[in-house]
């Protein structure tokens, strides 16, 4: 799982991740000074869309974060939460509800730029905000779009799933991703990856709905077995590397400028007759 490069302090660890995609990274599991609360969420949902724009590949990303508050006879916590949740590369229409009110938020890592998030396939900037007073039982939803990332010749994308401070011994975790594709792909592979190094196959159920690929996984977290991040990987059937676009097209550039200059040729040859 994502860690981050700097310890926080202890007010701001409360929501590292929040919404675990928003995964709350660090939340005060051990409760140390009675100032904080313990959360669980014992599920949320994880919705991607992958689609073409602008000539490549998007994810629009919509996740709901049921969050519950757990009583606490020695924690009188009454205030807000502040938290610190971390972005992708280039990421945009980025938009954070509590319950039906969007949240403001600023680019924490502009700031702060020594505040970055380690992930698997690179480190990831983070927004803050602040979540008002809540009750019991409080619902996060984040919306944000970004493009996927294209390592050799594969796009790629990662779910930050910072777990751990949810988990306990009364309470596991399940994480249910639904992820549309619409583009047609081969070679799709899912992983969890507990560390950089260590990828490790995920089982998922894929679906038509028409030209839509549905792609279902379901990644469940206990208190000492936590599987890690979420990455999928496919190809594209048809997509071409980037120096084979290119080689393709100097080559039409070429023919296009070779006729040219023949057309010309004949009309000079034509009109000295």
């Amino acid at each position: 799982m994502g860690k981050i490069a700097a310890v926080l302090i202890l007010v701001l660890m409360l929501m590292s991740s929040a919404f675990v995609g928003l995964g709350i990274n660090g939340l005060v599991s051990a409760n140390p000074n009675s100032s904080f609360p313990n959360l669980a969420m014992p599920i949320e949902y994880v919705n991607y869309t992958i689609s073409p724009i602008n000539g490549t590949l998007w994810a629009t990303v919509d996740g709901d974060y049921p969050i519950y508050l757990l009583n606490q006879s020695n924690c009188a916590f009454t205030g807000d939460l502040p938290m610190v949740y971390p972005m992708p590369p280039n990421t945009a229409n980025i938009h954070v509800f509590l319950a039906d009110k969007e949240l403001s938020w600023t680019n924490y890592s502009q700031t702060n730029p020594d505040f970055l998030h380690h992930t698997a396939i690179g480190d990831w900037w983070m927004i803050y905000s602040v979540i008002g007073t809540v009750s019991n039982y409080f619902e996060l939803k984040i919306h944000y779009q970004h493009p996927l990332q294209m390592v050799n010749g594969s796009y790629i994308f990662l779910y930050d799933l910072n777990i751990s401070p949810y988990l306990s011994s009364q309470y596991n975790s399940t994480v249910i991703y639904t992820i549309r594709v619409q583009t047609n792909t081969t070679n799709l592979h899912a992983y969890t990856t507990a560390t950089d190094t260590q990828w490790n196959p995920i089982n998922y159920t894929t679906t038509n709905e028409g030209s839509t690929k549905l792609v279902t996984i379901e990644e469940h977290s206990e208190l000492n077995s936590i599987p890690g991040d979420l990455v999928v990987m496919f190809s594209e059937p048809n997509a071409l590397p980037e120096f084979q676009l290119w080689a393709l097209s100097a080559i039409i550039i070429s023919v296009v400028l070779l006729t040219a200059v023949f057309k010309r040729r004949r009309i000079v040859l034509f009109s000295s007759v």
